[in-house]
């Protein structure tokens, strides 16, 4: 994927970038694998809003991702790549050699006509699924197990990778994005490769009408706000924020307070956290 850079014809598109969309090779989406995406705009059963700044935003369809990817030792051929507005990554439209179709996570080298399959008897190529007890230590890895079965939970975002580091008895090594290194059943699935659409991350949006179209509302900074309104709030001109840390606007502290529950049973299989720390 490359970046485009835009005519400066207006202020808001002098720094504006955008995806060429070089990667994608097919425009519309597959109808059976469409579901309705209903809106919600951060608001529970009860009308009370619990995610902040959710709103509007452009109407979009769900795409079935297949995460499980358990239709083992059926050839499948790559229909064509396709964008997804769910998530960063794009998708790719396959279709088994029973006629089934689904659509995968799009690793980076994944291209029209290519061949993948499942399984434990797959090659070790891009694209294809196998339990991590079959890959090799030192393979990149992404759309990973957490336990045998539920489908891939970890590394799904845009140019990212997990790398198998060590296997050993009931549990297989790796080390994720962020730097934390964590065991994972050796019977969990994982796809080999690195997610495509790695340049995601350069995207400047340029103005704000682009993030409402993303269904994302105006965040106001505390520190501009009363006292009355957030614990920033107050003073003359920019202040600080007048306490130990930063808050939350209910008081609660923010950036930086660790929430994992000291008790969690899976504490047990992080071997050291992303800060380099090892669990206690």
């Amino acid at each position: 994927m490359g970046i485009k850079k835009y005519n400066p014809y207006t202020p808001s598109r002098r720094n504006m970038t955008g995806s060429d969309f070089s990667e994608i090779t097919k425009t519309t989406p597959e109808k059976s694998l469409l579901a309705k995406k209903g809106k919600t705009a951060g608001r529970n059963n009860q009308g009370k809003i619990t995610v902040r700044h959710h709103g509007g935003g452009n109407r979009q369809k769900y795409r079935i991702i297949d995460f499980k990817r358990n239709k083992d030792d059926v050839p499948a051929k790559v229909v064509g790549i396709e964008y997804d507005p769910n998530r960063t990554a794009n998708i790719a439209l396959i279709c088994y050699a029973d006629g089934e179709k689904a659509y995968i996570l799009a690793p980076e080298g994944l291209k029209d006509g290519m061949k993948i399959m499942n399984g434990p008897h797959a090659e070790i190529k891009a694209g294809n699924c196998l339990p991590l007890s079959e890959i090799p230590v030192g393979t990149l890895v992404h759309n990973i197990e957490l336990l045998p079965g539920k489908g891939g939970q970890m590394v799904r975002a845009a140019g990212n990778s997990a790398q198998l580091m060590a296997k050993e008895g009931k549990y297989a090594t790796l080390r994720l994005p962020s730097g934390e290194m964590r065991m994972v059943p050796i019977e969990c699935r994982a796809s080999i490769g690195v997610i495509g659409n790695g340049d995601h991350n350069l995207i400047n949006i340029g103005k704000a009408g682009r993030k409402r179209h993303m269904g994302i509302r105006p965040t106001v900074r505390g520190s501009v706000m009363n006292p009355n309104d957030h614990p920033h709030g107050g003073g003359e001109g920019k202040t600080g924020i007048g306490r130990p840390g930063p808050s939350t606007p209910w008081g609660k502290p923010a950036l930086g307070l660790k929430t994992r529950a000291k008790k969690k049973h899976s504490n047990k299989l992080i071997v050291r956290r992303r800060d380099g720390k090892a669990i206690k």
